[in-house]
């Protein structure tokens, strides 16, 4: 059983595919952490974009803000932040795809339509993920509902993962490249991926499987270029069921409120 582990990093990423914000502490809701991708930029089909296909989303970077957040260009100074809440109001609706999965979603402002689409290059639309709507985990393969993340509300990763796959890589890339919510100390590399029921703090959270990585994991964060890395050196020993794995995906208890230095203890494995 893994002892002295600890929560050391909580991030939260409003808008799906976007940078994210590092919070010390998060409040915990039935579809994961607050505020987290409850926004999603959708193209002209109201289909959900992400870095696998616009790989300049890297390049759009979010600050905290009162009541809401800011999105800048980092290649783009002469583009003036753009000032989001954290919430949409239901005044304008429509329908958007997201995998599998076609969901209700309430408009964001035209300012926010126009910037994104001078930003990108492309027409695109900014749209919110209200309570009312009720989106699957894993398309129902696990109880409980989901923001617009790909499949699960929580992605956990050790800092031991990251450090022993930098050892390999011939430079090292930092933690962003995999999007994690919850980051822990201690323990050894890859333990996370075989953990069932663990607590952090005085929460229950349960571990289901490990993340299968995509091309985003390949794309520089502050450039947003393209490489081969590290997915070229996780392939030959992180491949499972011809996916590569990296981290652990994880449900939560619903409710409750996460701070850096929760301590976290494991008390299952899965079989």
């Amino acid at each position: 059983m893994s002892v002295s582990l600890v929560l050391a990093d909580l991030y939260i990423y409003p808008v799906k595919s976007l940078g994210g914000i590092r919070v010390t502490e998060a409040v915990v809701e039935p579809r994961g952490l607050r505020h987290d991708r409850r926004w999603l930029i959708v193209d002209e089909r109201n289909q959900f974009m992400t870095q696998r296909q616009t790989a300049e989303m890297a390049l759009l970077k979010v600050l905290p803000a009162y009541n809401g957040f800011l999105i800048t260009h980092s290649a783009r100074p002469e583009l003036l932040p753009l000032y989001v809440p954290f919430e949409a109001t239901p005044e304008r609706t429509l329908f958007v795809t997201i995998w599998d999965d076609m969901v209700f979603a309430w408009r964001g402002t035209p300012e926010a339509d126009a910037w994104l689409s001078e930003a990108l290059g492309r027409a695109c639309k900014l749209v919110y993920m209200s309570d009312m709507v009720m989106r699957a985990t894993d398309d129902g393969a696990v109880p409980g509902h989901v923001s617009f993340a790909d499949a699960y509300p929580f992605l956990l990763v050790g800092q031991a993962s990251l450090d022993e796959l930098n050892s390999r890589l011939p430079q090292a890339v930092p933690m962003n490249r995999f999007r994690p919510n919850l980051v822990f100390s201690g323990g050894q590399p890859y333990e996370e991926e075989a953990w069932g029921q663990f607590r952090i703090g005085e929460l229950i959270f349960e571990g289901v499987r490990p993340c299968g990585r995509c091309l985003v994991t390949t794309i520089d964060q502050g450039t947003a270029h393209k490489g081969a890395e590290p997915l070229r050196t996780m392939a030959p020993y992180r491949t499972q069921n011809g996916k590569v794995m990296f981290g652990q995906n994880v449900t939560g208890p619903g409710s409750g409120t996460l701070r850096l230095g929760d301590a976290l203890l494991v008390q299952t494995t899965l079989t």
